[in-house]
Formats: C-alpha cells, structure tokens, sequence
C-alpha cells in the first residue's frame, strides 16, 4: 500500500508532461528509493531518455573487459551531440562520472533522475523554471555506469559498511583493477576508452561521485576540490573562491549538511584531526585538475539512508550545474588561460611539483558535527574499535589542509623515448599527448637517470609490483636514439601530465609502476671458474680494491657468507658488466639548439 501511494505522489509530481510519464520514472524511484538497477535496466532507461526528448543523445564510448557497452548520454539544448558543434557554441562541457565503483551507485540514480527533470521543464514548477536555463551555457556528459561489469557483480553483501541499497555492483572491474587507481597508468581497457573520450570531448567541468567508508558523522555529503597548488594558479582561485563557496552554500540552504571530504590523522578517530591530501593523478579529481580542468569529488556518507545520499547528490549535481552555468565565462576564459600556459617558456621556466606533503604543525580549528564514540579494547582482536552512538556532537578540532612541494624539478623542453619502448608511447597517445616521431637516427646530448639499490614491494597492487625504493644518480650522456623513437615536448595542453608519468619520482610515474623493471635486471653473469682466478688477480692489482673488499664482508654478514654474492661483486667492478644496467631510457632534452633543431625536422 505505502508504495502504491509513492508511485502516486510520483506520478502527480510528473502529471504535467504527458501521458507517458510514468514510463520514465526510475528504477529506484519504482522501489520506493531501495533499489538501484541493473546494468540492462540501466541502458534501457537511458534510451528511453533519449527517446522521449531531442535534446538527449544516448552513445557509448568503449567496451569493457568482457565486451560490454560503456554508456553516455549526452544532453544539450540544441541536440548537438559531438565535440566539435558544442564547443563552437560556446559552452561549457560538464562531464558527470557515476559508479567507478558500482557499489557506489548514488551518482546513477540521481543523475538519471537529474537529466529527466532538466528535459521536462515545466514552467509552473519554480524548480524547473530553474532547470529550464540550467543548459543555457552547459552541456552535460553524463556516465551512468563507468565500471559496467563490476556493476553486474551484482549482489546484497558487496558493501559491509554500507547502508542501502538492497543490492548493488562490485568495487572492481572483472579484472579485479580499481578504476579509480588507473586514471594515469592506463591499465584497464575501460580506462583506455575513457581517457580516449576526455580528450575528445575535453570537458571543462568534471565530477565523481561516490560514497565513502571511514568514520561516523552527521554529515550526508562531503566534497573536495584539488586547490593545494597542483592546478593551475587561477583555475584553483575560482575553485576555491567562486565555486566551493557557491556549493556549500546552495546545497546548506537547501537543508543538506555538507563538509569537505577529509580523512583523519588516526583511522577512524575523528578526534585525531582531520587532514586533507593533494589528489595523485591516478584519482579522478587529481587526474582532471592536472589537465587543467576542475574535477569535483562528491561522497555521499555510506551509513545514511540510501535515499538521503541519493538527494543530496541529486542537490550536488543540481547546484553544480547552476554554478557553472551562471559562471560559464569566467571558467572558459580561465580554462584557456590554463592551457595557454603549459604551452608557454613561463611553465617550462616555473619549478613543476612532483610530490606534496601535508604539514603536520599547520593548522586551523574547525567545527565538525560528528557522533559521539569511544574507543573500546576488542576481546576478539585485541584492538581498539570505536562504538559511536546515535548521539550528536560538534567537536572543535584542528584541520590539517596545507600542502607544499617537497619535490620539485626544473622541466625539460622534451622528453625523448626510444622506439623499443612502445607500450609506453601507446599509453601517452591514449593520453592524448602530442609527440613527434623521428624519421631517421639521431645523436644527441641528453640528461637522464642511472638508478642504484632498486627495491619492490612484495604484494601486488592494482595487478602491479610497485617500486618502493628511487634513488639515483643524474647523468649526462650522447645517446643514438633509433628511428621511430619519439620526442614529447613539454609544451602542449597534457604538460602537467607528462612529467608525472615520465619523471621517476611524479606522483604515479610509469617507472613506479614497473614498465621499466626490465633496465633493473641483470642479463649476464660469469661463471666461478673464470671469476675465482680473475678475482685474486683484481685484488693484487687494485689495494684500494682490496680495503673495499675487507670492509664490506666485515660489515655485512650475510655478504661475507655467500659466496655467490661476492663472486658477483667482482664482477660489477669488472670491465665485462653491463654499463647499461640501470640507465633510463628516457632522455631530458635540455639543449635549446638541440631541441631546436629536432622539432625543424
């Protein structure tokens, strides 16, 4: 009975459009706001979007593991549905992620419902009046579902920490990657396609939605922008000022509690502090904001009622939409700006930061509407869990939200990358990064790095091995680079990208991730006959050789008891060991003539 008269209420709500309205409520709206849809659900109501209104486009932009469709929807006011004739237009491309992690599934169920209600304006509502000119400067992309066959790991225990909805998708793809880990490195192929799509389309305006684990608060959203200093200059003073203020205040007089996402200094303990790190670029928001274009991180809070986190985001996408409509100029004009100056010597020539650092002795004092907990000593784990009540509280507490450079580098004109390495010049096209291809051999002087004590961490991580130890040394060299290698000049719109996944230390480097573990191996050895007479015959003519060889078995133990260890260090000091072992193949080109001179070819 109570869901029938839900329907009815929807139904009056809709009345006004006409006879088939009812045909376009939601899934979870059908379910009395329980129920989010499956995949098929999911595409079958996109079409019918699309059907009953000229302004929306349904398309697909790629194909998952296990070949399904990757959905888009595309809404604009004249029915413009390609790159190239909205952006002539003059507006501003606003691009909606929903379900990187299915289970995650709010952005869906209020974007569908968002878009549904934009294109059935009615001007006696006030609140569609308001939608009415909501796509007077905006486009919307909208991705209902990102992680197509997570989402259809269908099932109700695929979230403990979650309360609703009554089933839902799966965190990873069936590959088992976090998509929210792969925005730089690549991996997966619904991230190729996606990466693919961004730079088609170059969205000015972008947002993920998602919902978080951690601690108990009152709060049933929170968001972040990137504005510690890895954006553009402007681009993070509009953000800031303009749109966050414009945010929390829209979403706070609509009835909503809203608060930065943050984690806390000791997990789950809120009065610990709060912090708020620079995004790496594998996220979303960190990846968007180093292409020059705001990225908006939404977190619903994932003990609230699944309705509330639906409305809230569905208030979220709304007032975002408003703002950026409302402040269209102002974000084209900074977005090109922003672009213009990772193509200028004044980029090349401002020291670019790799890696940031929260401080920990810099602070402000925040209020936070948390809940009441206590930390209790487990007789199962012998841990401490927290045991938070259904009572409210504001705690004063410090909010540690300043970040600075701790690595910094002074940017090349170009990077060039020998043909050999293919899979890493596929991965910056998919960037969408611009390169010239040599024609034919080239010598030239180059700066590069010759890496030394290489470590890994043992377990895997997003189908990796990542390297947990980067310590080299810069050399200068004259390399012959053969042709078909390419030159990646740092000037173009993906600057800000290039460095991150070139440089050894960016946040997320390929070298990080392992495309290059190979230039760490070792491919040749000598056997101990040979190395037994040449090793006695090193140390009678080398007594510095000598002292070394004394000092490192007195200060290293397990060395002095393994003779194959030691047999091997003879050998590295030996003229037969192979001087390109762990030399990177990637080269800095530093010298303006030699740069010069290339890019005239």
């Amino acid at each position: 009975m109570k869901q029938t008269i839900f329907l009815f209420l929807i139904f009056l709500m809709l009345s006004d459009v006409n006879s088939q309205d009812i045909s376009l409520l939601t899934h979870y709206e059908k379910s009395a706001c329980t129920e989010t849809p499956r995949y098929p659900e999911t595409i079958e109501y996109c079409m019918k979007l699309a059907a009953a209104s000229p302004m929306i486009t349904y398309s697909t932009f790629g194909k998952s593991a296990q070949e399904r469709d990757l959905p888009l929807l595309i809404l604009d006011k004249d029915g413009f549905s390609d790159p190239s004739s909205i952006h002539a237009a003059g507006r501003v491309v606003l691009l909606i992620q929903a379900c990187i992690h299915p289970g995650e599934s709010e952005g869906k169920d209020a974007g569908l419902m968002l878009l549904r209600d934009i294109v059935m304006t009615n001007q006696a509502k006030p609140l569609q009046r308001e939608f009415s000119e909501i796509l007077s400067h905006v486009s919307i992309l909208f991705i209902p579902v990102f992680n197509v066959d997570g989402h259809e790991r269908f099932g109700p225990f695929n979230r403990i920490n979650q309360n609703g909805p009554k089933e839902m998708g799966w965190r990873v793809t069936a590959n088992n990657l976090n998509l929210n880990r792969d925005f730089l490195k690549a991996d997966a192929p619904e991230m190729k396609a996606w990466l693919t799509m961004f730079n088609a389309w170059m969205p000015d305006f972008f947002i993920d939605i998602h919902t978080t684990d951690g601690a108990d608060y009152q709060y049933v959203l929170t968001y972040l922008m990137e504005t510690s200093g890895e954006m553009d200059n402007g681009l993070t003073s509009w953000s800031k000022d303009n749109f966050l203020p414009s945010l929390k205040d829209s979403l706070e007089r609509g009835g909503f509690q809203v608060f930065p996402y943050v984690d806390f200094r000791s997990w789950h303990d809120p009065r610990s502090g709060l912090i708020t790190e620079v995004a790496p670029p594998m996220l979303s928001q960190g990846y968007s904001a180093l292409r020059n274009r705001p990225g908006l991180l939404i977190e619903t809070h994932m003990l609230k009622p699944y309705k509330q986190r639906v409305e809230s985001t569905y208030a979220c996408l709304a007032a975002s939409l408003k703002i950026v409509n409302r402040e269209y100029r102002s974000l084209k004009t900074l977005i090109a700006l922003a672009d213009q100056f990772v193509c200028s010597n004044a980029f090349l020539n401002t020291p670019f930061p790799l890696q940031f650092e929260t401080s920990e002795n810099d602070s402000i004092m925040v209020d936070f509407k948390g809940m009441k907990y206590e930390g209790v000593k487990s007789e199962i784990s012998g841990g401490i869990w927290f045991q938070y009540s259904k009572d409210t509280i504001t705690y004063r507490l410090p909010y540690f939200s300043k970040n600075q450079p701790v690595i910094t580098i002074k940017l090349p004109y170009a990077y060039i990358i020998p043909v050999e390495w293919r899979e890493v010049i596929e991965r910056l096209k998919i960037h969408g990064i611009r390169m010239k291809h040599l024609s034919h051999p080239i010598t030239l002087p180059i700066h590069t790095y010759k890496f030394k004590n290489p470590k890994w961490q043992q377990n895997s991580y997003e189908g990796r091995h990542f390297m947990t130890n980067i310590e080299y040394d810069i050399i200068t060299e004259t390399r012959l680079f053969p042709a078909g290698s390419v030159v990646v000049e740092v000037n173009q719109q993906a600057g800000r990208i290039i460095p991150h996944i070139l440089e050894p230390e960016g946040n997320g480097s390929y070298l990080y991730w392992g495309f290059f573990d190979a230039i760490m191996e070792q491919k040749e050895y000598a056997e101990s006959y040979v190395l037994e007479k040449m090793a006695v015959q090193m140390l009678a003519d080398n007594p510095v050789l000598k002292t070394e060889f004394e000092s490192k078995k007195n200060s290293d133990t397990t060395f002095a008891r393994n003779p194959q260890m030691i047999l091997n260090w003879f050998y590295a000091r030996s003229p037969f060991i192979d001087g390109r072992k762990g030399i990177y193949p990637v080269g800095r080109i530093e010298d303006l003539s030699s740069f010069m001179a290339i890019m005239k070819e």
